[in-house]
């Protein structure tokens, strides 16, 4: 009540009538930072460039504490450096937006910057391909439609076989896992890309399988064909949750079959595996 009797006092700093003005530099920091507690890290971001207090007070480690993952401190430690003491929590938040390779940098994760849900990326070439070693079925192409900048495509194989494992300590939360896909070989053209769909073929006979086994016996399987060709799109295999013990290393497998082999098929290109918050998969598939 004091604060707002002296905003109508008819006294000013200047002698004059007119009332004292609040600025936006004269609200308590402490204040400012109990704000902004209460948005998203983009907004914190945006307000941040406000003025010096609003700048200090995005900076309060307590903000940053609730939008971390609850198990920052492994991530940090494993794949950042050790003993990030230096480090105030809003800058461990911003590193861990950008990607962290591992795993040879066939892999990567980073937490979503709104949301703060670790996304994990896996390159096709940490994956277990039937016929890999063999350029009449397979090759790895270079490409910048890739974030690994390579892709494997098929040129024509009878048993279709691409597996993968992973073991790594998720936050907890519920999760899906999607292969991401194309029909149609990556071809550059001057300001654009485009596809090449020449060698495209058994698709539409029998669908594929994808398969997932996570944890304590979770397991998921789906089919579908595919059919949209010249498109990327992301395929979901199915969906596996992390209980409250964040520190225990979720193990998993995954698969994609098409093993009939009554018939060839051909012309698939294989990106990479996307595990996220099952939260953001609309975004994700919004993104392409």
């Amino acid at each position: 009540m004091g604060a707002n009797s002296s905003l109508l006092s008819p006294d000013s700093s200047d002698g004059s009538n007119h009332p004292a003005k609040l600025k936006l530099g004269d609200i308590p920091e402490s204040c400012v930072a109990l704000v902004l507690s209460y948005l998203d890290p983009p907004e914190i971001c945006k307000l941040a460039r406000l003025n010096r207090s609003f700048r200090a007070a995005s900076s309060a480690d307590f903000i940053w504490d609730a939008k971390l993952p609850l198990n920052y401190h492994h991530l940090v430690d494993e794949y950042l450096m050790k003993n990030p003491s230096k480090l105030g929590k809003n800058e461990i938040y911003s590193r861990l937006t950008r990607p962290v390779r591992f795993d040879s940098g066939n892999k990567e994760f980073w937490l979503d910057k709104r949301t703060g849900g670790l996304c994990l990326s896996i390159s096709c070439k940490a994956l277990t391909i039937t016929g890999i070693d063999d350029r009449r079925y397979w090759n790895f192409i270079t490409t910048d439609e890739s974030r690994f900048g390579t892709i494997a495509y098929l040129q024509q194989i009878w048993w279709l076989e691409v597996e993968g494992e992973l073991d790594f300590k998720f936050p907890p939360g519920t999760y899906s896992l999607l292969f991401k896909l194309r029909l149609g070989r990556p071809t550059k053209r001057p300001n654009r890309r485009a596809s090449n769909q020449e060698g495209v073929h058994g698709w539409d006979i029998k669908p594929v399988q994808f398969q997932l086994t996570a944890g304590d016996g979770q397991h998921a399987v789906s089919k579908c064909f595919l059919e949209n060709k010249g498109t990327w799109e992301y395929h979901h295999v199915g969906d596996f949750v992390v209980d409250d013990d964040s520190n225990t290393p979720i193990k998993m497998k995954f698969s994609l079959t098409q093993i009939d082999c009554t018939h060839t098929k051909g012309g698939l290109s294989v990106d990479s595996v996307l595990i996220c918050p099952s939260s953001l998969v609309k975004d994700f598939k919004a993104l392409l």
